[in-house]
């Protein structure tokens, strides 16, 4: 809005109320009122002659009606103030008040409008004026006319202000010098007319009860003319005073909605009062497009009608469709929810393409839009135990995303592309609001209280009161053995390794991860480049790690290792005691105040490391935003109920397990059970059983072994509601095989350490049984639909240029779970994160395609085509294909490429078991296979390198199909 200072009006009051007292010691009031005003009066007209104004610029702002009320909206507003100013019999120090009041009213009106102009405020201005006036002109004591005078001042500036800022909403910034002038000079004319009349009136000899009796109808019509024109501006207020009680808005892109002109808004629909956030985020009337069986509803259809609201069949009826080409044709507001119906995931659905045929021809432009923040809310779909989650505090934190102006013209699958974009727009503001992992771990805790917290399925569970115990009390001895920020972690999936890393990331510390399956080599790396001054393990688990060749004591001589068993000897029965009955007795705030310092959300919280599957392992950068945004992210994909459980088997130096199965469900108080052995079938459907888990993550690998188990009963897997699979891509044969054997079908995800690590998901199809209509959220062959807040782009990978949907590129994920960068590696992290219109992009290495609905679909990685005679050949089509030919779908085999002086490179495959290679070659080459995918050699080998998270070691293969 406009300061203050340079507002006309404002300084012609203020000479006025300055000039009046010392002239009317020679004239009357009214006149001294007159004579105050001429001097800045004549200067509005000198600047408007220097603007050089025109007729053509005076028709162009009376042909814009809503800019015509704005100027004389303002202009009668001054010519009141002077004339009361001019016929109020008080001693000027009163109407000095009026103008405190005036600032504070434009002060206040600054606040209520950082982030969209509050229209509303002129209406309620204009009351508030009216009933000013009114009471002025009756009887009163001095105290009551100095609080009047001075509410007449706050109510002004709710009136002014706004109307100030309509006028540079309304009026292109080019056309400014101009319309300024215009405006000036309109309110000059205005004032110096209803002061000259009082001034002629009062020299007539009418008296100043008179004149205020003239003046307050004057003031009435005003008011009744203003209500008139914006009901639903006052409406608004009000029901966005009450809203606000509830939910703090955030609006972003403000400046993408047009100030005139037929506008269609398209966006996501999440709730039953997406209307009202909307409107609220908007300057303008809107009209939105609500389904029929709303709107016939007796009490809500008159209310509905004044609003100007436009029902719609489910079928997208020809007649409502006219309506909307009708309103966008007269250059109103169109409000529209593409999908149709409540998302009952969260996540976008299908985008209806009937608002194609509602703007074409309207000249209209289309803004699309993304609303964040109402998942979770009672008026969502959302669980009960996801809105008990998402109340942290009184008030919802809500960010409504406007996007560009996009052409009439736009199909549905662009315009949902663009709505995914704003989806990460929103969530990146919101992530600046979130609360990092640790407090949120808190607050589940304390809420959940006696309900288990983390159990191992060889052992006892722990309730969150004692898991909360455990963690201050280890956390308390962490501190004091390393004041270093990394803190090294070497420990199994377990309830321990579960308390030990929230235990680091409660002193604002970084959790560091070692990959006990890594060779030496890349632990010592790892190590090295964390800066670790000490690694945190269990004699037991060492024991174990021995039993299996794995020495880590002689693969860190260097590095000095404590044990947990050894701390937890340490720690005295009273402290323990005393801990337990403060996290008992405690609320969560002084819990928090006790024991979880301050923590920036952009600090490191985790640094894990590649899977070093494609070459040396890579130290990577997560904060506490990026883990906290993705758990919320997964939990809300997930819509996580109150009894769901979680059985962890993943290990927590793999960013899938660190997130999904461990700091997620503590977040969000989910209990967690956990296994360290991701290969133990058994004893992991054991744990499933016994504690009736309802969400299992796991690789295709680790997947295949369970249903390949003739020792797990199909009943044992009875209570999984979702099993989830990622890390690697899944076959379809793994995919059939678990859902013959327990009924239960897998859904692949999709994401990448880099991305926190979740990007994508399938889910179950949703139906609604009211509308009979299916919200599709699962494509098999697809890693599904980015995570709310999430977006992908393909693009070509030498250019970046965004490529058409459907077209296989480079996949960028887009989103605030983007990690920080890699551990001192600027030049690495540059080549990784792509800068797109102000917005970090993780390049991922992955090709792949989008298709019309959003699902994404992966087809290989860059570095796992082989060039063969300028040829690309994807190495996973060739391992396909002769699975297939084989007629053996659970075959363990890979495909490398190595450098080939003829060709430029050969294909390599290796193949887990005894075969007779040349045999196997015949069969390729009798099948009528491609001659470019049938490998050049064939080798067996007793079995394919693994990585500790079941995914294949390509680095390693490719390391021993150089050495054969």
């Amino acid at each position: 809005m406009l300061p203050a200072t340079r507002i006309h009006g404002l300084r012609v009051f203020l000479t006025a109320l300055i000039a009046v007292p010392i002239l009317q010691q020679w004239m009357s009031k009214p006149v001294a009122t007159l004579i105050s005003m001429l001097p800045l009066i004549l200067l509005s007209v000198v600047q408007y002659r220097q603007a050089a104004c025109n007729r053509h610029d005076w028709q162009a702002v009376r042909h814009h009606p809503d800019l015509w009320l704005t100027i004389m909206g303002k202009a009668v507003f001054w010519g009141i103030l002077l004339v009361l100013l001019a016929i109020y019999p008080v001693h000027w120090a009163l109407h000095a008040l009026t103008a405190v009041g005036l600032l504070i009213g434009m002060l206040i009106a600054q606040r209520m409008s950082t982030t969209h102009i509050e229209t509303g405020l002129i209406p309620v201005g204009a009351l508030g004026i009216m009933g000013s006036i009114i009471v002025l002109g009756l009887p009163s004591t001095l105290l009551l006319q100095m609080a009047l005078l001075l509410f007449l001042g706050v109510m002004g500036g709710f009136f002014v202000s706004p109307l100030h800022a309509l006028l540079r909403y309304h009026v292109p910034s080019e056309q400014l010098p101009k319309t300024i002038p215009l405006d000036h000079v309109t309110q000059s004319a205005v004032m110096l007319t209803f002061v000259g009349i009082t001034a002629l009136l009062a020299w007539q000899g009418v008296t100043n009860p008179l004149l205020m009796t003239v003046l307050t109808a004057t003031t009435v019509a005003g008011a009744l003319y203003t209500l008139y024109h914006m009901p639903q501006s006052l409406l608004r207020f009000v029901f966005s005073r009450l809203f606000r009680a509830r939910y703090r808005l955030k609006v972003l892109g403000f400046e993408h909605l047009p100030a005139t002109g037929g506008v269609l808004l398209l966006g996501n629909h999440i709730s039953f009062i997406d209307w009202a956030l909307v409107q609220m985020a908007s300057p303008r009337q809107l009209h939105f497009v609500i389904e029929k069986g709303y709107y016939e509803r007796w009490y809500l259809k008159g209310f509905l009608n004044w609003f100007g609201v436009i029902p719609i069949s489910s079928g997208a009826s020809a007649d409502s469709l006219e309506k909307v080409t009708e309103m966008l044709k007269a250059g109103e507001v169109v409000c529209l929810f593409p999908e149709g119906t409540i998302s009952r995931t969260g996540q976008l659905s299908e985008f209806k393409r009937g608002y194609e045929k509602a703007v074409k021809g309207t000249g209209a432009v289309i803004v699309p839009f993304y609303l964040h923040g109402l998942w979770g809310s009672r008026f969502s779909r959302s669980s009960g135990f996801l809105r008990e989650n998402r109340q942290s505090g009184f008030k919802r934190d809500i960010v409504v995303s406007f996007g560009k102006a996009l052409p009439e013209s736009i199909p549905a699958h662009e315009l949902k592309q663009k709505v995914f974009d704003l989806s990460f727009a929103s969530w990146e503001a919101y992530s600046h609001l979130i609360d990092p992992i640790p407090v949120n771990w808190l607050r589940a805790a304390k809420r959940m209280s006696f309900r288990m917290a983390a159990a191992d399925v060889i052992g006892e569970p722990l309730s969150h009161h004692r898991f909360m115990t455990a963690v201050f009390r280890f956390a308390a001895l962490i501190k004091k053995l390393s004041p270093e920020q990394n803190i090294g972690l070497l420990l199994p999936t377990s309830a321990g390794g579960a308390i030990a890393n929230m235990a680091v990331l409660t002193l604002g510390k970084t959790i560091v991860n070692l990959n006990y399956t890594a060779s030496s080599e890349a632990m010592q790396s790892a190590v090295q480049q964390a800066g670790l001054a000490r690694v945190y393990t269990s004699k037991r688990f060492l024991d174990k790690l021995k039993e299996r060749g794995i020495d880590i004591a002689a693969i860190l001589p260097n590095t000095p290792l404590t044990f947990l068993e050894d701390l937890k000897a340490e720690i005295p029965k009273h402290q323990l005691l005393t801990t337990l009955l403060l996290v008992m007795l405690l609320p969560t705030r002084v819990l928090q105040w006790l024991y979880i310092p301050k923590i920036d959300l952009d600090a490191t919280a985790a640094i894990l490391f590649s899977s070093g599957s494609e070459g040396a392992p890579k130290g990577i950068e997560l904060s506490h935003r990026n883990l906290a945004v993705n758990a919320r992210q997964v939990a809300d994909a997930l819509n996580t109920l109150d009894n769901d459980v979680i059985m962890g088997t993943l290990p927590t130096f793999h960013a899938f397990g660190l997130l999904a199965s461990t700091l997620m469900p503590l977040s969000e108080g989910i209990p967690i059970v956990c296994h360290p052995d991701p290969t133990d079938a058994v004893n992991i459907a054991k744990g499933v059983a016994r504690y009736e888990a309802t969400l299992l993550f796991g690789t295709g690998t680790f997947l295949r072994l369970y249903a390949k188990n003739s020792r797990v009963h199909p009943l044992m897997f009875q209570s999984l509601r979702y099993v989830v699979a990622g890390a690697e891509k899944l076959a379809p044969e793994v995919r059939r095989l678990f859902l013959d054997r327990f009924g239960k079908k897998l859904l692949e995800g999709y994401g990448a350490t880099e991305t926190s690590p979740v990007a994508s998901v399938n889910l179950p199809d949703q139906l609604d049984t009211r509308y009979w209509k299916v919200q599709a959220a699962n494509r098999e062959g697809t890693v599904g639909l980015p995570l709310p807040g999430t977006s992908f782009r393909i693009v070509d990978p030498d250019t970046l240029e965004t490529l058409p949907t459907g077209a296989d590129g480079l996949i960028l994920i887009g989103g605030p779970q983007v990690m920080k960068g890699y551990l001192d590696a600027p030049e690495k992290t540059a080549q990784a994160i792509a800068e797109i219109d102000g917005q970090r992009w993780y390049k991922t290495g992955d090709k792949g395609h989008v298709d019309e609905d959003g699902f994404l679909t992966i087809v290989d990685r860059y570095s796992r085509f082989a060039k063969l005679g300028g040829e690309m050949v994807s190495l996973t089509a060739v391992e396909q294909q002769v699975r297939q030919i084989l007629g053996e779908a659970e075959l363990e085999l890979v495909a490398v490429n190595l450098p080939d002086d003829k060709k430029g490179e050969k294909i390599v495959l290796l193949m887990a078991g005894t075969y007779d290679e040349a045999a196997v070659k015949r069969k390729l080459l009798d099948s009528g296979m491609n001659p470019l995918m049938i490998p050049a050699t064939i080798r067996s080998l007793a079995e394919i390198p693994k990585l500790g998270s079941g995914k294949t070691d390509f680095g390693s293969a490719r390391k021993v199909a150089l050495s054969l």
